[in-house]
């Protein structure tokens, strides 16, 4: 079981790509075996680490959204978002060394800053060091990314990745040697995060490398092949993602399936929008479902009209305020995704921070054949417990279920 947070990343040749963005604070570990009985956890080998936010919706909202171009060779150039939202992260080690990193499931890569990478860049960030390791192995494979506020470029290399108890041998990760985020990445430039392990699908990972997600089912190391994600509304307390197995009672009621229609990010139909009885999204569309993105996102037409709907305006032409006296009169929004139908109210939706009301949409424009594509963050994800089930090919999702009070001496800070 494990929780933790995320950042930004790349696309190889004919690959996806990915969606880029940083950022999280302490991290707290909850005792896996005094503590699994009593909370349900199905599976036996599982690591649990959670995790909080670091960047306030308030703050979220007033950071630009940056549009970057990723590409792996002159011909097959994507255009991606760079989303300087809140993300989820938590440490992990490669080769002993201890890193926080943010977990991302647009993306299927992981890199931290290697000591190539300057002072300047990286003098508030954990550094990895080959001469520190005893499992190091030489890889050499050229890592590159390219936002729109510059590259991320550095080398391959292959040791041990920790994961709570679990150790990943032979991972190829990459070393990171330049990070040039720019202004805009304020987490990464404050060193809240030093690097992201990617959970997509190896399809969209550099040279086809499997996520360490995807070894430890290879190896053996987790008992049943999913991960999912438990997060909190309230940003002081925090959340998990639980690798090989699920937490019983982080949900409540029977928990519904949706098959995925592409084995890239965590990709699903999107059958149908309703902001009351007024439809959003009449014909198929694909959603994906991202720990990374903290609101929701959409084709920008679409998401003018919705927020057109609801009375919001734009705030600098990309997120919106709402008038908060609107609120408890806004109807509920559906969202149809393979099938099943799920509710998300006004107070899911309208977010109240510092005496303003955001609306918690952002328009993106992604364009074909990967697009239309609507964005499920985690907006979505604090509302409906996420189980990623990898080797069922399919998503499984029911509401969260509150979070109890945590029990003293049953908490363990690293």
């Amino acid at each position: 079981v494990v929780a933790l947070r995320r950042a930004c990343e790349r696309c190889p040749s004919s690959r996806q790509p990915l969606h880029a963005r940083p950022l999280n604070r302490p991290v707290m570990v909850l005792r896996p075996l005094l503590f699994l009985g009593a909370i349900g956890v199905a599976g036996a080998e599982v690591v649990r680490i959670p995790v909080q936010k670091t960047v306030s919706l308030r703050e979220a909202a007033a950071q630009a959204l940056g549009r970057a171009r990723l590409s792996s060779d002159p011909g097959d150039a994507v255009p991606i978002s760079d989303y300087q939202n809140a993300q989820f992260y938590g440490p992990i080690k490669i080769g002993g060394q201890r890193f926080q990193v943010i977990f991302d499931t647009g993306s299927a890569n992981v890199w931290v800053p290697g000591k190539a990478c300057p002072f300047k860049t990286c003098f508030l960030h954990h550094r990895y060091d080959k001469t520190k390791s005893l499992s190091w192995e030489e890889d050499g494979r050229k890592y590159e990314v390219q936002y729109g506020s510059g590259p991320v470029e550095g080398i391959f290399s292959k040791d041990t990745v920790t994961v709570g108890t679990v150790d990943v041998k032979h991972q190829p990760f990459a070393e990171v040697s330049k990070v040039s985020f720019g202004p805009l990445n304020i987490a990464f430039a404050a060193g809240k995060f030093d690097g992201l392990l990617g959970l997509g699908f190896k399809s969209i990972s550099e040279y086809n490398i499997p996520t360490p997600f995807e070894a430890m089912i290879e190896q053996k190391l987790i008992d049943e092949p999913v991960f999912a994600f438990y997060l909190q509304s309230d940003a002081s307390k925090q959340g998990e993602l639980v690798f090989g197995g699920i937490d019983t009672s982080h949900f409540t009621g029977e928990l519904v399936d949706v098959a995925l229609t592409s084995e890239t990010y965590w990709e699903v139909s999107l059958d149908a929008m309703k902001l009351g009885d007024t439809p959003v999204v009449s014909s198929p569309a694909h959603a994906i479902i991202d720990s990374g993105t903290s609101l929701l996102a959409g084709p920008k037409q679409q998401v003018d009209a919705l927020a057109k709907q609801v009375g919001a305006t734009s705030l600098m032409g990309k997120e919106y305020i709402v008038n908060c006296s609107l609120k408890p009169s806004l109807p509920e929004l559906s969202v149809t995704l393979g099938g099943q139908q799920f509710m998300l109210a006004a107070d899911d939706y309208v977010l109240e921070v510092s005496g303003q009301c955001l609306f918690a949409f952002t328009g993106i424009d992604v364009p074909p054949p990967r697009g239309p594509l609507w964005i499920m963050g985690d907006i979505f994800m604090r509302k409906y417990y996420c189980i990623f089930d990898y080797g069922n090919r399919r998503m499984r999702i029911a509401p969260s279920a509150p979070a109890p009070p945590a029990q003293e001496g049953d908490v363990l800070i690293v």
